[in-house]
């Protein structure tokens, strides 16, 4: 997909934006607008802090929109115990996903036990939750690294792969985007990619739409299969579709 029609590439992606704010300064007053934007944009979920999810699940009742909350972020820490904990609470909060960042430096030290560990103890704790696994492709060394973790955080029990934290100097890019889009292909089984980190125009839309497609087929994009997660993007977006 191309921007030369900015209006359907909005349309498009709209549906599919994770709408964020995991900024140091998040308030309850910014949530309240977080969530007004969502309902005005019609997306997929929004995407808060732990502390936030009961405030947002009750405004967002009734409408559709999911509510996804962070998990062992932004470090990729390696306590799989607190991280299920944590996940516990946010799902008795009202939470309907999950996003835990993989104990990536455990992985790129050679444990891959450890990062497995993680997600297992998550995936146990909250078996019906929507879980998505983030890599922090932008700190993993190479192609073969980002592979090889987004192939164990699928065996692990991941429903999607997600690229970033959004926290490091590089986030979500082109090459890593495709890397976790052939793998969930070839896992051969139901598995989503979350575009996350560095997302800030129609044209950064286009782009993680247009690879979708090539990679999956014109109808896979959709909010069960592929997310996009972002802050100033929804703006950008909500001009294009109003324009």
């Amino acid at each position: 997909m191309t921007v030369s029609d900015p209006k359907a590439v909005a349309a498009r992606a709209l549906p599919l934006l994770d709408l964020t704010d995991l900024s140091d300064t998040c308030t309850e007053p910014k949530i309240d607008a977080l969530c007004r934007d969502a309902r005005a944009g019609g997306v997929a979920a929004v995407c808060l802090w732990p502390r936030f999810v009961p405030q947002a699940a009750q405004l967002l009742v009734n409408t559709g929109i999911r509510i996804a909350t962070v998990i062992n972020f932004p470090g990729g820490d390696e306590d799989s115990a607190r991280a299920a904990d944590d996940a516990a609470e946010a799902c008795r909060d009202g939470a309907g996903e999950i996003d835990l960042v993989l104990p990536y430096r455990a992985l790129m030290r050679g444990d891959e036990r450890m990062a497995r560990e993680v997600i297992e103890a998550v995936r146990e704790t909250c078996p019906d939750t929507l879980l998505k696994v983030i890599l922090e492709t932008g700190e993993l060394s190479s192609a073969e690294a980002i592979r090889a973790a987004a192939d164990l955080a699928l065996a692990a029990g991941a429903d999607f792969l997600k690229t970033s934290t959004g926290k490091t100097p590089v986030s979500a890019t082109p090459e890593a985007a495709r890397i976790l889009l052939d793998a969930v292909q070839a896992s051969g089984r139901p598995a989503g990619v979350k575009i996350s980190g560095g997302l800030r125009s129609v044209e950064d839309a286009a782009t993680y739409l247009a690879l979708a497609d090539r990679a999956m087929g014109p109808a896979w994009a959709r909010p069960a299969t592929f997310r996009l997660g972002a802050s100033s993007l929804f703006g950008a977006l909500i001009q294009a579709r109003d324009a």
